[in-house]
């Protein structure tokens, strides 16, 4: 059966998990120690949470971890109910052929307050017998209890060039012919989320085994970066309808949303910041009116009119600095 490549390059031991090497030898020292304390993984999303759970998982329980470790995704299984008779029950019966037991908390920060209360309670009764790993994208949502009991653990997005790399390896597995600049594209448009990359890049592969960048373009539904530096380009050097030609190619002819457009802005913003094009001093004026119009988008506006808005606020940029 065809599995997504999510699962089917998913790391299975913690030496194969890339981008968190500071956690990763943290992890390795609990197996070394063959003992657990409640952790919790905490990050966004695609940077290797549950893929380190379940690897650390294997190397502690070793080849009956199955028996001994449950795994529930708490946006699911999200009420007090599900602590009382799910957590509540794996955790009473005894481990086997493992020293203890393990309980995955996937999207923890989804639960109710009443349920991570009950779940607190369980963390203390069962210490002894069962160990738990909590994840989620939020620690703020998490009660002060529950965090004050684990051990916890940042996760940061992962590296581009680490991105690309792993890119490359299942490209080579599967026979797939890559362009170098649609990597660029999907690392650019995935800010370090290894699970959408992965996601994309099988996503792109056509019926000749080749992935192109306007495979990736097509796939990911976004504007081409170059045609939104064009635009920004065009309002900072005060051509306006020129840089209004290129929002209605995006928004119309490209079919790319307002908050998806506004989002890419930023990043040319920032990316032409770095590289010397733009002074800080108008970077700090841009992002104003940038997340003025990102907040009037959201709240119901009409989106190309607030860009073309924003777009006459960039003329205006460098006289006001």
């Amino acid at each position: 059966m065809n599995i997504p490549w999510v699962e089917k390059y998913r790391p299975q031991t913690l030496d194969d998990v890339i981008g968190q090497d500071q956690i990763v030898k943290r992890l390795q020292r609990y197996v070394e120690e063959e003992a657990l304390p409640n952790i919790m993984f905490t990050g966004s999303a695609g940077v290797g949470k549950t893929t380190c759970a379940i690897a650390l998982a294997k190397a502690l329980l070793g080849e009956y971890w199955q028996q001994n470790f449950l795994e529930l995704n708490a946006s699911d299984a999200r009420g007090i109910d599900t602590v009382r008779n799910q957590i509540k029950s794996f955790c009473k019966l005894k481990a086997v052929g493992a020293p203890f037991r393990i309980i995955f908390l996937d999207e923890v920060d989804n639960m109710t307050k009443d349920a991570q209360q009950a779940l607190r309670r369980e963390m203390e009764m069962y210490t002894k017998t069962s160990s738990f790993i909590l994840s989620c994208n939020y620690s703020s949502k998490i009660i002060d209890p529950i965090q004050s009991r684990c051990a916890i653990f940042r996760f940061t997005p992962i590296k581009a060039g680490q991105i690309i790399k792993r890119l490359r390896v299942i490209a080579d597995k599967e026979n797939l012919k890559v362009e170098d600049s649609a990597l660029e594209d999907i690392v650019y448009f995935t800010q370090g989320d290894m699970r959408k990359s992965i996601n994309i890049l099988q996503a792109s592969t056509t019926s000749d085994k080749s992935v192109t960048t306007e495979a990736v373009l097509d796939v990911i539904n976004r504007a081409k970066p170059k045609s939104v530096r064009k635009m920004i380009m065009k309002a900072l050097d005060h051509d306006f309808m020129g840089a209004r030609d290129e929002l209605r190619d995006i928004m119309i002819m490209d079919g790319v949303s307002g908050d998806d457009l506004i989002s890419q802005m930023y990043q040319e913003v920032n990316k032409m910041t770095n590289e010397k094009i733009i002074p800080e001093t108008d970077f700090i004026k841009l992002m104003e009116y940038m997340s003025e119009c990102d907040y009037r988008i959201r709240e119901g506006s009409n989106a190309r009119l607030q860009i073309e808005a924003l777009l006459s606020k960039f003329l205006i940029v460098k006289q006001e600095a």
